[in-house]
Parts: structure tokens; C-alpha cells; sequence
């Protein structure tokens, strides 16, 4: 489907891992469900997801159900499913390289440190479409990557991090509606 538009936010499922680091993305596919009313019920191709309608286009809100290390497998699934062009997809994810709260949009590139970015590009093969970088900031000295990321926010943190949900639910509205270019000029200073 050539104009359908894939929305994947990228985190762990279970309550267990709700509020942490690593959800970042699950919570700004909750928040742009929840402001266009897109009910996140359906369960196939490994992820939690729902249809509806963003920018006058029609759209699949994601949320893996793997785990993040293999979140590729989901995207892959739905890309093989529905056929869409590796572009129309735009992946939402934590980023250890960027402080709390600052937004970084690209077009392309590598997956970085990121687990779930690697798992995505290793299963589509490409590295061609759009990502919306939430910062989550490096882990303290001594901290394990892993523990860091699947431990929660402090307070002072959070207020950073909630603004950042709300701006990175606007920066997927602007990839949709205008494109990534404009949506880059606009969002990428946010957090700064």
C-alpha cells in the first residue's frame, strides 16, 4: 500500500517495563493514538497496533510486542504484509546519545547503540526511512547500558520527558503532513 504511512514506537511489553527509559516510544504512539482516537486493540504480526487516520493519511500506529531486541521481526512482518514502501515507515525510539528530553529527526542512517534499531534494519534490510529520536541521556558512571535504559526516570527527568512525548507526537504529525525535511527544520532544535 503505497500510501499507507507505519507508525512503529519501540519498547518492551508488560508492566513491568511500562515507565521505563526504553518505553519512550511506546508512549508517543499511546499519545498520537489517544489524540486521533486510533484504538490500539488489534494483536498480529507480533505488535499491538491500530488504524486511523493522521494528516489526512491513512496510518498503522505500532508497538512491537517482541521485546526490543527483536522488534525487526514485527516491522518486517507488517512491511511483507501490507507491502509498504520501506519510506513510509517511521520508527520511534529512546536515544542514549542525546540529553533528557531533546528530539533528533532523520531521514536514514545507522541504528547507533540501539538494540531495536538494529533488530528493524537487520530484518528490512535498508536503513531508508525516517526515525524520531527521543534523548534519554548516557547511563551515570558504573551504570550497566542495561539497567540504565530499563530503569525509570527521575523526577526532574520526567517533566523533560513528558514535554519530549508531546513534541515527538507533533515531529511524527509534521513527517506526515509536510514531510521529513520541514519536520526536521522544525523539531530538531526542541530540547536544547
Amino acid at each position: 500500500m503505497e500510501d499507507l504511512i507505519v507508525v512503529v514506537g519501540l519498547g518492551n511489553p508488560g508492566k513491568k517495563y511500562a515507565d521505563t527509559r526504553h518505553n519512550v516510544g511506546f508512549w508517543v504512539v499511546e499519545l498520537l493514538a489517544l489524540k486521533h482516537k486510533i484504538k490500539m486493540t488489534k494483536l498480529k504480526f507480533k505488535a499491538l497496533y491500530g488504524e486511523g487516520v493522521i494528516c489526512g493519511k491513512k496510518v498503522l500506529l505500532v508497538m512491537p510486542q517482541t521485546y526490543m531486541n527483536l522488534s525487526g521481526e514485527s516491522v518486517r512482518d507488517i512491511i511483507n504484509w501490507y507491502k509498504v514502501p520501506v519510506k513510509n515507515i517511521i520508527i520511534i525510539y529512546d536515544d542514549i546519545d542525546l540529553p533528557v528530553g531533546r528530539l533528533r529527526i532523520r531521514p536514514k542512517g545507522s541504528a547507533g547503540t540501539h538494540n531495536g534499531m538494529r533488530s528493524i534494519i537487520y530484518q528490512i534490510m535498508s536503513d531508508e526511512f525516517p526515525r524520531v529520536r527521543v534523548g534519554i541521556d548516557k547511563p551515570p558512571e558504573g551504570w550497566d547500558l542495561a539497567n540504565y535504559v530499563l530503569s525509570k526516570f527521575s523526577k526532574e527527568d520526567r517533566e523533560k520527558i513528558q514535554q519530549a512525548v508531546v513534541s515527538a507526537a507533533d515531529a511524527v504529525e509534521g513527517i506526515i503532513g509536510c514531510g521529513v525535511d520541514q519536520a526536521m527544520s522544525k523539531f530538531n532544535n526542541i530540547g536544547t
